[in-house]
C-alpha cells in the first residue's frame, strides 16, 4: 500500500444527494482522502453542509460527519472555483446524462480526475468502467482518454451499474470455465432509486417488476467490464450472453441476484465455490485501505445469503454468494448479494479511487 506525504483533498459533486451522502460517511477518517469541498445544484449552494441536508439526510441510523458539517456547499456549475481546491473529484450529480457528460469532461479539463458513480460515461468508449478486483487493467485507456480531452492528469473513470455487483464477481471468478451463457433476475432494494420508506411508502409489502433501464445495464454493462483494451479503447466481451430481469423489492439496502450459467468447461460444485472463495483482485493484493479481505465470501447455510445477515459483510465493500447448485436446464444456478450504496456505489467509487492513486493516476496538485 502506498504511503502519502499527506491526504489528498476530495471534492464531491452532487453530494447532498443519497450516494453523496454515503460517500462523506464512508471517507470520515478515511487513511488517504479528506472531503474538503461539496458541491451541488444553486439552491443548495451558499449553505452549511448540515443545513443543507438536514431535512433530507436519507442515511437513518448513521449521522452527518463532524467533519463535513461547517462545509459551505459550492455551486457545482462553478467549475474553476470546485476544481482548485481539490485533488480530484467523485461525481454523482443529479442531470440529465447530456448535462453529466458536459460537467464531468468541463472538470477533467481543468486538469482534476473525476471517479464518476453516474452513467453518463459508462459506454465512451475510453472511459473505463472498473470493478477493481475484476478488470484493472481497463483503466490502460486513461491515457488514450488524456489525448482526447488534451489533458495531463484529468480524466474521468467511472463504476458500473450497482446491481452487477452481486453477480458479476462470480462469472469473473469462474472465468477459466468459459460461461457462456448467463440468466439473472435481480431484486433492487430501493435506495438503489435514491430513496428509503419514509420517501416511498408504496413499496412496504410491495414488489414491482420493473426498473427503468436496469434490465439493458444487467445485460451488457459486464460485457465491457469482462472485455479488452484494444487500440486504446475497451472492446466488449462476446464470449457471453446475458438476459437479466430487474425487480424492485422492499429492501432499503442489499441487491440480490438469482443466476444460472451454462459453462463451455464443466467444472464441479467444490471446483466453482473454491474459485469464489480464493478469488482476489489488486484491491487485495496491494491492502488498499477500503479492500474487502476476503473480496467474495461463500455462504455454506442454504438459506443464506441474507439482507439481514450480509449486506454488510467487510462492511459492505464484500459480495455475498451462496447456493452454487446444478441446476436441470442450465449447468449450475447461485444467489448472489451486494450492499448497493458502498460496493454499488459510493464504495465502489472510493475503492477505484485507492486504486488509481496506488497507480499514479491520482496525485496531488501541489
Amino acid at each position: 500500500m502506498r504511503e502519502l506525504e499527506r491526504k489528498l483533498r476530495v471534492g464531491i459533486l452532487g453530494g447532498t444527494g443519497m450516494v453523496g451522502q454515503r460517500f462523506v460517511v464512508l471517507l470520515e477518517n478515511h487513511p488517504w482522502f479528506q472531503v474538503t469541498t461539496i458541491a451541488a445544484s444553486s439552491r443548495s449552494a451558499g449553505k452549511r453542509y448540515e443545513d443543507a441536508v438536514s431535512d433530507r439526510w436519507k442515511l437513518e441510523g448513521e449521522p452527518i460527519p463532524e467533519s463535513v458539517k461547517n462545509i459551505i456547499v459550492k455551486d457545482v456549475a462553478d467549475i474553476d472555483a470546485v476544481s482548485a481546491e481539490v485533488d480530484f473529484l467523485f461525481s454523482c450529480v443529479e442531470m440529465s446524462k447530456d448535462e453529466i457528460k458536459e460537467i464531468e469532461e468541463a472538470y477533467a479539463k481543468t486538469e482534476t480526475p473525476v471517479v464518476s458513480n453516474n452513467s453518463a460515461h459508462r459506454w465512451t468508449p475510453d472511459v473505463p468502467m472498473v470493478v477493481p478486483e475484476i478488470n484493472v487493467e481497463h483503466f490502460e485507456v486513461i491515457e488514450s482518454q488524456k489525448k482526447r480531452l488534451g489533458t495531463k492528469r484529468g480524466f474521468i473513470a467511472v463504476k458500473p451499474n450497482c446491481s452487477i455487483q452481486c453477480y458479476v464477481p462470480a462469472l469473473a471468478a469462474w472465468q477459466e470455465f468459459e460461461p457462456y451463457e448467463l440468466a439473472v433476475s435481480t431484486y433492487q432494494a430501493i435506495s438503489g432509486a435514491g430513496k428509503n420508506f419514509k420517501d416511498w411508502p408504496e413499496m412496504v409489502g410491495n414488489i414491482i417488476p420493473y426498473i427503468g433501464g436496469e434490465e439493458e445495464k444487467s445485460e451488457d454493462e459486464p460485457l465491457k467490464i469482462l472485455g479488452k483494451v484494444e487500440d486504446g479503447v475497451i472492446r466488449n466481451a462476446d464470449s457471453i450472453r446475458i438476459t437479466a430481469q430487474c425487480i424492485r423489492v422492499p429492501v432499503l439496502y442489499g441487491h440480490t441476484a438469482a443466476g444460472f450459467v451454462k459453462f463451455k468447461k464443466k467444472p464441479t460444485k467444490e471446483q466453482l465455490i473454491d474459485k469464489l472463495k480464493s478469488f482476489k483482485g489488486f484491491p487485495q493484493e496491494h491492502d488498499l485501505p477500503s479492500a474487502p479481505k476476503p473480496f467474495i465470501q461463500y455462504c455454506e447455510e442454504d438459506n443464506r445469503p441474507q439482507v439481514l445477515h450480509d449486506v454488510y459483510y467487510e462492511k459492505g465493500y464484500g459480495v455475498s454468494v451462496g447456493r452454487v447448485r446444478e441446476d436441470s436446464v442450465f449447468d449450475f444456478k447461485f444467489i448472489g448479494l451486494s450492499h448497493n450504496t458502498v460496493r454499488g456505489a459510493a464504495g465502489g467509487g472510493v475503492l477505484s479511487a485507492e486504486t488509481l492513486v496506488e497507480l499514479g493516476y491520482i496525485t496531488s496538485k501541489e
